[in-house]
């Protein structure tokens, strides 16, 4: 069975950092491209940013310079490093595994801006 577990969120002011982790059980995280999605409360889900079994990176233009996706496939985990946030970065963040037609995902971690 295959697990993605996100955590690392959590209430911090508007310019503080987080770092969030997603863990993988029961799945290889060397095989599969990684992602990061968020939702934003009214909206639908978007998404963040995204790093290839090759270690391609491609980044949401509203994140681009602010958040950093990276991967240890040694530990099957995919981080996103959060730096200046703003108040509209408050979403529930999610973790995506994808391989072709096998797509998982995370349960989400709530993180939230204040001003």
């Amino acid at each position: 069975q295959v697990q993605l577990v996100e955590s690392g969120g959590g209430l911090v002011q508007a310019g503080g950092s987080l770092r969030l982790s997603c863990v993988g059980s029961g799945i290889d995280f060397s095989l599969d491209d990684l992602a990061w999605y968020r939702r934003a409360p009214g909206k639908q889900r978007e998404f963040v940013a995204i790093i290839t079994t090759a270690g391609r990176t491609n980044y949401a233009g509203s994140v681009k310079g602010q958040f950093t996706i990276s991967r240890d496939d040694a530990k099957n985990t995919v981080y996103l490093q959060m730096n200046s946030l703003k108040p509209e970065d408050t979403a529930v963040y999610f973790c995506n595994a994808y391989k072709g037609a096998a797509d998982y995902w995370g349960q989400g971690t709530q993180v939230t801006v204040s001003s």
